[in-house]
């Protein structure tokens, strides 16, 4: 049949769909917390600022999607999922709960919503759901055969 998009090249597209979703919302969530790590730098205990924080998450974003980019694993899904998840859980909580200081970690409670918090939320939230799916996704499509390379 012509026009009929083959199981293989169907799970391949729906594969590069996520893994550019999450690589996109996982780049938004670095940029964003790079950009405003400076104004967050105020906001320290005696060891770290949450500046810092913000800078090392940006870190770990990145790292996040170059390894996703660069090989779209289960395991490199699952890294993406974990950093991306845990800054939407991050912003939620700081942003709900005033929880103070813990150890090192500066109080982060933060009871408004901007423009560039919001965006960044979204995009963690996109990058956690589309690095989720790529985890549960089969392998393969079913009944396509394994190449001897993979």
């Amino acid at each position: 049949m012509t026009g009929v998009a083959s199981p293989t090249r169907t799970w391949l597209a729906v594969r590069t769909v996520l893994v550019l979703i999450a690589v996109a919302g996982l780049a938004v969530d670095a940029y964003t917390h790079l950009h405003l790590a400076s104004d967050y730098d105020p906001v320290k205990t005696s060891t770290l600022s949450q500046g810092d924080l913000f800078r090392a998450q940006a870190g770990a974003a990145i790292l996040a999607a170059l390894l996703l980019l660069v090989r779209p694993r289960r395991w490199t899904a699952a890294i993406a999922a974990i950093v991306a998840g845990s800054a939407l859980a991050a912003v939620l909580l700081y942003r709900y709960v005033d929880i103070g200081q813990i150890g090192p970690i500066p109080s982060m409670y933060e009871a408004t919503w901007y423009t560039e918090k919001t965006v960044s939320a979204i995009a963690e939230g996109a990058a956690f759901v589309a690095s989720v799916l790529l985890v549960l996704m089969p392998r393969r499509p079913a009944g396509a055969h394994r190449r001897a390379d993979q």
